[in-house]
């Protein structure tokens, strides 16, 4: 029996990121928002210098194997911290 190709249905949503090492992490995580431009629809970043913190935002419209690579590429950069909310684009 032949395998049909799974349907991928895209998602938007908003992904946080902390990063708590801005100046070691900050290069790290630009490089991989660069890789995943494509499915970026906006983005909003605010260094919170007396913190040595920056909080980024990004609304995203992409499949959900592809917005589980971003997620996860970020997610394991140490200092960073990410967070999801996405919906079924209809």
């Amino acid at each position: 029996m032949c395998a049909l190709p799974k349907e991928t249905k895209n998602r938007v949503g908003v992904i946080g990121i902390i990063v708590t090492d801005r100046e070691k992490q900050a290069e790290r995580v630009n490089e991989i928002l660069g890789e995943f431009g494509d499915i970026i629809v906006g983005r909003m970043g605010i260094p919170y210098r007396e913190r040595n913190i920056s909080v980024i935002a990004l609304i995203v419209d992409g499949d959900t194997d592809t917005l589980g690579a971003l997620t996860g590429r970020l997610g394991k950069i140490p200092g960073v911290r990410v967070k999801s909310a996405l919906v079924s684009a209809e």
